[in-house]
């Protein structure tokens, strides 16, 4: 068997859920994956080089998993990843109480289904890892979806979109915002690449207003906060306005919380990381969130601190997306 971070605390799950789909081990769960001409665990280290052992070990079950299954599209083998990454969650930890695991499945599955348009990364650009995930997403998921999916990073200060848009081939949407009026207009849009990446939108905004206002000109209908430097500034009062906004017009709108027990930037209380740092950040993820995910949006170590996987939650979101198209395309 190979070994990962908390490998005690974690085999007893991970057996029970080898043993319902009749996979004798890890090592034939990547066999089964090679063998259809793919490899979860390099796919992984491609999405987040700094991911974790027990990242790339739970993506591959997840993907053994869907092929037991027979899950042969993109969207089904998402969602049977899904319990692959649940198998690794520690007993009695953050993420195994939230279920996080089939969380990602379910995202990345809603991600891939053609009734979602358009997927925004709130306040991503603050970190790299969301950068990270918009090119895991944008280099697969329009593999095997007849309608492109539209991906964005909406974020506090327009230097930031600029550079970012800049070191990783995005396109940078320059906005500009009436505050008199309420009227957001475009700029300019300079993408810094070609092909895939160039399609990933970047926007930068001034303040709250204008960040609603970038989701509804996008008709973002899934999304992902983070909870890196403004979290009270920006991502989540942007969430929880647009979220409101767009239950009001009759629209559909998934909102995904992807900090947990980071509060101790904002409550003088709350230091640590695990069940006992809940602050400010935390509380207002739950407030406008339909799914909670567990620690950190970048820092693979902080994920792994909840009871989850060593990797960021926005890159997870990338490599569920890549693993999934792969399980389709061995089945093409």
């Amino acid at each position: 068997m190979e070994l990962f971070e908390n490998y005690d605390r974690r085999i007893a799950g991970i057996e029970a859920a080898m043993k319902k789909y009749g996979i004798k081990d890890l090592e034939e769960a990547r066999k089964m994956c090679t063998d259809k001409g793919f490899d979860p665990y390099t796919l992984v280290k491609g999405i987040q080089p700094i991911c974790f052992e027990d990242a790339c070990w739970a993506y591959v079950l997840g993907a053994a998993i869907a092929m037991k299954k027979g899950a042969v599209t993109a969207v089904e083998a998402a969602k049977a990843i899904g319990e692959g990454l649940q198998a690794f969650c520690i007993a009695g930890s953050v993420a195994d109480d939230r279920k996080v695991g089939i969380g990602h499945g379910n995202l990345a599955s809603m991600l891939l289904s053609e009734e979602t348009e358009c997927f925004a990364f709130l306040a991503g650009h603050e970190s790299f890892a969301a950068a990270e995930g918009a090119i895991g997403i944008a280099n697969s998921a329009n593999k095997v979806r007849t309608k492109p999916l539209r991906v964005i990073l909406n974020g506090l200060g327009k230097d930031a979109a600029l550079i970012i848009s800049r070191i990783n081939g995005f396109t940078y949407v320059k906005t500009d915002f009436d505050f008199y009026s309420g009227e957001l207009k475009i700029v300019s849009e300079t993408p810094y690449s070609t092909g895939d990446r160039s399609k990933v939108k970047c926007y930068g905004a001034n303040d709250v207003r204008e960040g609603v206002a970038i989701m509804h000109h996008e008709n973002v209908d899934v999304s992902i906060t983070g909870n890196s430097t403004n979290p009270t500034r920006f991502q989540h009062p942007v969430a929880g306005t647009y979220k409101k906004e767009r239950v009001l017009a009759g629209k559909k709108y998934f909102s995904v919380a992807s900090g947990g027990g980071t509060g101790r930037t904002l409550h003088p209380d709350n230091m640590a990381a695990g069940p006992s740092s809940y602050g400010m950040t935390d509380t207002m993820g739950r407030m406008h969130s339909d799914a909670q995910f567990a620690g950190s949006s970048s820092v693979p170590a902080h994920v792994e601190m909840m009871g989850f996987l060593g990797m960021g939650n926005n890159p997870m979101v990338g490599a569920s997306v890549a693993v999934a198209v792969a399980v389709q395309e061995a089945f093409q």
